[in-house]
């Protein structure tokens, strides 16, 4: 029974140069038996048990017989014929069967039904080990080729790894070539499948992997940036789908070719998706509905070109939805499992973008018909309520109409009513008036009349204080003023002439200025008699005797005053 091993993708290589095989439905690398398990105890599953294999029957080497073309150098030498034929019988000898040896295709042609193909070994970093050249003769490539191609869908071209069956080959006219008579399908596609294995565990680790399949799928689509082969079948089918769309201006695609198959594809088709959109950007245009990605069928190792981990990436990083076409149905790449939406084909891609717009159409329509119905029956509802309403108000302001007309008749009854009630109370109320005004204002002429000769008298006795205190004050100022100055002559004659001066100076001054503002007091309190008084607007009030009233508690009601003022005087009587 065979051991299985856990072969991680990059120790692939070193685990099938000790032996190992894989098993297609497992999905896993395994030790075939009798062969020995100490090489693989790295990646033995815990709690295996590591047992010597039987060794096998030792054979012993059959020296090659001379028959007169020794391989040893005589005196004379040997021809070049010589040499070779007896490496030819030696490598013959060594090797009388095929030994099961893991290749990469470098190159590979067919002339006359045989395949002639250039092998190498490279280091995971690309670095080429070992290169020999290979055949496939036309009888066993039409055997095991067909088998090949159907079991693993990937024809033998550059970049495609194999486990093959070698026998080492050496013709002195043709030197060293390996012969091969089969092939292992499950090995290419392990190496297949483990590539696409490594790449979506890497991506999930990073948290990446469904990134751009989470993101809302595209509503509608205006504009599209699509990426394909330059001339590719798969282009023109998608095409012949998109033009529709393009020549009635319902969806715009914009198109960015790239190489999809051979070395450095997947770098190719990376930039130009990121350079479209950058040109897409410094625009200024808005960011297209999607990105569609498409190539026509091919062999799965043409395919798998497209299983980088770097472009997947790229996808998976971009914010617009990446709709991929990638082959036929059975085809299934890494950048299928990463993309929005995945569609078998490049023309079932267009369809699905004309079933989005078909789809936006229709709920448009069943909108707009929903809408005017809607409008329809709104409009006959107001039509409706319109003429209700019409109706109501027409009604209603015929008796709002008859109703304020006699409310107006009743209201301009009363207004006039009114009228002449306030009309006669205001002519009663202006007569009072004026009888009370006239009998304040004999009152109020009597007490002018009775004060203003004591005010009169007051004014003019206290004038008189004045321009007393005036003087005095002029006279102790000037004898305080002369004897400084006797007291600073003593000091300085100087400062005595130049004093004297000042202080004489100032007494004048001020003794004109008090002359004056003696003056202008006297003649102010000689212009306060009564005629000034009650030309400033004043009246005397006195009483029946004919005596100034000073105070209203001495008008008693009924009593007769007389009112003096500037021009004459009035009779009144208090109430």
């Amino acid at each position: 029974m065979p051991t299985f091993l856990d072969v991680q993708f990059k120790e692939k290589d070193q685990a099938k140069a000790l032996g190992a095989r894989w098993d297609g439905p497992a999905k896993k690398w395994y030790v075939p038996d009798g062969l020995d398990l100490a090489p693989f105890k790295a990646w033995l599953p815990a709690g295996a048990r590591i047992t010597a294999p039987v060794p096998a029957p030792t054979k012993e080497l059959i020296p090659v017989e001379s028959t007169g073309q020794d391989l040893t150098l005589t005196k004379k030498g040997m021809t070049l014929s010589q040499l070779l034929a007896g490496v030819a019988q030696a490598v013959a000898q060594a090797f009388k069967s095929g030994v099961w040896t893991m290749v990469e295709v470098v190159e590979a042609r067919t002339k006359n039904g045989h395949v002639y193909l250039e092998l190498a070994e490279r280091t995971p970093e690309g670095n080429v080990l070992a290169t020999a050249k290979a055949t496939l003769w036309a009888s066993t490539a039409n055997k095991i080729l067909p088998e090949f191609e159907r079991a693993t869908g990937a024809a033998i071209a550059p970049g495609i790894k194999l486990l093959v069956r070698a026998k080492p080959v050496f013709k002195p006219q043709y030197g060293f070539t390996i012969e091969i008579d089969a092939i292992d399908p499950e090995y290419t596609l392990g190496d297949l499948e483990a590539r696409k294995r490594e790449i979506r565990t890497r991506l999930k680790q990073e948290g990446i992997f469904d990134a751009n399949k989470k993101l809302p799928a595209p509503w509608d689509f205006n504009v599209v940036l699509v990426v394909a082969p330059q001339g590719a079948a798969g282009l023109g089918d998608f095409q012949a789908e998109a033009m529709r769309l393009e020549r009635f201006g319902i969806c715009r695609f914009i198109y960015a070719a790239s190489r999809f198959q051979g070395g450095g594809a997947a770098i190719e088709i990376k930039q130009a998706l990121l350079a479209a959109l950058q040109q897409w950007q410094d625009s200024g245009l808005p960011a297209p509905d999607a990105v569609v990605i498409i190539r026509g069928g091919g062999a799965v190792n043409d395919l798998a070109w497209l299983n980088d981990y770097e472009l997947a990436k790229t996808i998976c990083t971009l914010k617009v939805p990446v709709l991929t076409g990638i082959g036929h149905e059975r085809d299934n790449t890494i950048l299928d499992e990463v993309a929005n939406v995945r569609f078998d084909t490049p023309s079932k891609v267009a369809a699905g973008i004309e079933q989005v717009i078909k789809r936006r159409v229709e709920e448009v329509k069943a909108s707009f018909e929903l809408l005017a119905n809607f409008a329809n029956r709104a409009v006959n509802a107001a039509h409706g309520r319109v003429d209700r309403n019409f109706a109501a108000i027409q009604s209603g302001a015929i008796c709002q109409l008859a109703i304020a007309r006699q409310s107006t008749s009743e209201t301009m009854n009363e207004l006039q009513l009114e009228a002449t009630r306030t009309v006669h109370s205001a002519k009663q109320d202006a007569q009072a008036l004026v009888g009370e005004i006239r009998h304040e204002a004999h009152q109020q002429l009597s007490e002018a009349k009775r004060d203003v000769p004591a005010l009169f008298s007051e004014i003019r006795v206290e004038a008189g204080n004045v321009v007393k205190t005036a003087r005095a004050l002029a006279s102790t100022r000037l004898e305080a003023i002369r004897d400084r100055a006797a007291v600073d002559v003593l000091r300085s004659r100087e400062s005595v002439k130049q004093g004297f001066h000042a202080v004489t100076t100032s007494a004048y001054r001020a003794i004109a200025d008090a002359k004056q503002s003696s003056k202008a007091l006297f003649l102010e309190v000689a212009g306060q008699g009564p005629e000034k008084t009650l030309g400033r607007g004043f009246a005397i009030v006195r009483d029946a005797q004919g005596k100034p009233m000073t105070s209203a508690a001495g008008a008693k009601p009924g009593a007769e005053l007389e009112i003096e003022y500037r021009d004459g005087r009035v009779a009144a009587q208090v109430k």
